[in-house]
């Protein structure tokens, strides 16, 4: 019953912080423009991240107990609020701001929060030590930077963090991690609060406060899953779940070094660009990547339960349709655009 309590709280709040979240957004001239690599035709607002975030922990204050972790979570989180909404409104350079995604990363180290240790199926315990310390700094900010990326079409990353939220959920319970259980139905319940404006054609956009905020509180709750036992499954699960946009982010990365230019500078050569490019209709391409996120978090689940054959599989032919529109061989999502367009 409190899970269901949380997860109303949140999407009740989301809801009714969203359009506040529009006008302050619009005061504070925190505005999207169309052109370049952006695909939405008129100035949009950019601040929804405001509203996920008190959605999210109002939810956690009222339903959750506040131990160690939890305040490390919430005060990482809300110094990575702090950037993204500065980003939205005045701009910050890439550099600049990945140095205060480290810093808010670091945050969580004198919480607790420590990638020292996992266990393998095969291998067993594998101890890091001191290079745990660093691995949870790279985890955190490699998981905000993936959402980020994530979010170039109406609803995309909002969708696909409602997923991993219910997905880190069922993970949680399975594992008998009831608070970090609670957590993650709030942030589903403040996501889907939000997709109700963001869905295309949206209202808000959440902007880099709202994308860093969900990559980093993802992370964080994974870390505390890795804490509770050690398995690697806290982590594998928010790997799978957002596997498409990592394979995303790995292909621009290469794809900008193989064309001499900074990994910081957007391109528009994304996943989401391309199903654009091949024809599809914005709503076509976000239920095709929500589709295929899904996909992913099957695998997780399949795994988990030992049906190690059936999630290999899968897990192939993901990647191999991944692959097949990073390396623009889209006819066949052109043709299934036109033949729906008839």
């Amino acid at each position: 019953m409190k899970y269901v309590l949380t997860f109303i709280i949140a999407l009740v709040i989301a809801t009714s912080a969203t359009p506040i979240s529009m006008i302050l957004a619009k005061r504070w001239k925190a505005i999207d423009y169309p052109g370049g690599r952006r695909v939405h035709k008129r100035p949009i607002p950019r601040l929804g991240g405001l509203a996920i975030y008190s959605a999210f922990w109002l939810a956690a204050l009222l339903t959750q107990r506040w131990d160690q972790s939890v305040q490390g979570l919430f005060y990482g989180s809300t110094v990575i609020l702090i950037v993204g909404v500065w980003d939205d409104i005045r701009g910050i350079r890439p550099w600049t701001k990945l140095l205060w995604q480290i810093a808010a990363a670091s945050i969580l180290i004198f919480y607790g929060f420590n990638m020292d240790q996992v266990s393998l199926p095969v291998l067993g315990n594998i101890s890091f030590g001191g290079l745990g310390l660093l691995l949870t700094v790279f985890w955190i900010v490699g998981l905000v930077n993936t959402v980020n990326i994530s979010d170039g079409l109406d609803g995309l990353a909002a969708g696909i963090c409602f997923g991993a939220a219910l997905l880190l959920f069922w993970s949680a319970n399975r594992i008998g991690m009831g608070g970090a259980g609670n957590l993650t139905l709030a942030l589903a319940g403040a996501t889907l609060g939000f997709l109700f404006y963001n869905f295309h054609p949206a209202r808000v956009f959440m902007g880099d406060s709202g994308s860093m905020f969900l990559g980093y509180v993802i992370g964080g709750i994974s870390i505390m899953g890795l804490l509770k036992t050690a398995t690697i499954l806290g982590l594998v699960f928010p790997l799978l779940v957002l596997g498409m946009p990592l394979t995303d982010m790995a292909f621009a990365i290469i794809r900008r070094k193989l064309n001499g230019r900074s990994i910081a500078v957007a391109d528009r050569g994304h996943l989401h660009h391309r199903l654009l490019d091949a024809g599809l209709s914005q709503r076509q391409a976000v239920l095709l990547l929500y589709a295929m996120s899904a996909s992913f978090g099957l695998v997780a689940v399949l795994g988990a339960i030992g049906s190690w054959i059936w999630a290999i599989a899968l897990l192939m032919a993901n990647f191999i349709l991944l692959i097949r529109i990073l390396l623009r061989r889209t006819a066949l999502f052109a043709a299934l655009s036109r033949r729906h367009g008839k």
